[in-house]
């Protein structure tokens, strides 16, 4: 009985891990827009008399427009997919592709590139990472409506707690006056770290329930 409450405790933190996944990375991708935006702030002389000109790239426009595009086609798609791909698999699949995603947007923090190649690889991550978190939350969802209903209450607290954690970051790091490059890296270890965490414990979940 001791071991049966106790698995069913590992199961209830396990599945709130999954929802803290689901939205937690990408709370933390729109929080860094500061250091999108500066990265993007390229000068450009015009003609030796006027002083720069600030090129205009639109970032938050376009980041907004090339997230909900793909979140929305990849939702109804997923409502195809299971049918062909076992949830297992775009559930592990969608989980890796999103590590590297987070990987990558890490590691260009200490890269210097060219604006208009900057927001080529950004739009790009943005794009495929929705893409695969769609499917993620799509694939999420219908395993936890296999389980009772206090589970679903539970992977929604995890939901939840993501815009709190990525909130309290921001509010420590604009306390701490850290420089936007500084907090960005942050922002994009920290998801890596809960993706690895998440995956560990998806694949652990069917020894559990088993």
């Amino acid at each position: 009985m001791f071991f049966l409450i106790l698995s069913g405790q590992i199961v209830a933190i396990i599945i709130f891990t999954l929802g803290l996944e689901t939205l937690l990375p990408w709370n933390f991708f729109i929080t860094s827009s500061q250091y999108f935006n500066m990265q993007l702030n390229e000068s450009v002389s015009s003609n030796g008399t006027s002083g720069p000109v600030q090129r205009k790239y639109n970032y938050d426009s376009w980041m907004v427009l090339l997230s909900q595009l793909p979140l929305l086609l990849f939702t109804l798609l997923n409502s195809l997919l299971y049918q062909w791909v076992k949830e297992r698999l775009r559930v592990a699949f969608s989980l890796v592709v999103i590590f590297l995603l987070f990987a990558l947007t890490a590691a260009l923090v200490q890269v210097d590139m060219q604006p208009d190649n900057f927001f080529s690889v950004t739009m790009a991550t943005i794009w495929f990472f929705n893409v695969f978190s769609a499917v993620l939350q799509g694939s999420l969802f219908g395993m936890v409506g296999l389980f009772p209903p206090r589970y679903s209450t539970v992977f929604m607290s995890g939901q939840g707690l993501a815009g709190i954690f990525a909130g309290v970051a921001m509010l420590c790091s604009i306390m701490s006056k850290s420089d936007p490059k500084s907090a960005a890296l942050g922002y994009f270890v920290t998801p890596c770290l809960v993706t690895l965490g998440a995956l560990l414990c998806y694949l652990l979940l069917p020894h559990l329930v088993s």
